[in-house]
């Protein structure tokens, strides 16, 4: 099963509804999550989220997706994006946590030996967010299983 990372800085400051960064299913592969890393930018304290989506609404460009294995050919089919320019359907905030009043402050989740799979389908997705409070520009990595 091939696997795929992407990482950078948040080019938005997200929202409950706006994510930070993305990732979506397509009609016909769906991403199995791994690992996701967030960490403060700034010196004030924020709340941060995963969040199911159930609408690919306002995504941000694409990021760049890169391939943990160099001798893996496969293209990664599922569509990783920037920031969300416009508010998006949630489903439900599936992991929160508080970030530290520091630079670098973070947190990372892993998913067992079964990963966290997204619903198949181009509408369905997970972003990084900010279930409450006031976000802040947070840098990011997101490791997934096709």
């Amino acid at each position: 099963m091939p696997r795929y990372t992407v990482a950078g800085r948040s080019t938005v400051t997200p929202t409950n509804l706006r994510a930070a960064a993305s990732l979506f299913s397509t009609a016909s592969q769906t991403p199995i999550l791994r690992e996701v890393g967030i960490f403060n930018t700034t010196n004030t304290a924020c709340a941060i989220g995963l969040t199911e989506f159930t609408n690919a609404t306002g995504v941000g460009a694409a990021l760049t997706k890169v391939r943990d294995d160099p001798n893996n050919q496969a293209t990664s089919a599922c569509s990783a994006n920037a920031g969300h320019t416009a508010d998006g359907a949630v489903g439900g905030v599936f992991r929160q946590a508080t970030l530290g009043a520091a630079a670098g402050a973070g947190v990372i989740w892993t998913f067992g030996d079964r990963g966290k799979s997204v619903a198949l389908g181009t509408a369905n997705g997970i972003g990084i967010t900010c279930p409450t409070g006031t976000g802040q520009v947070v840098d990011y990595y997101i490791v997934w299983d096709e």
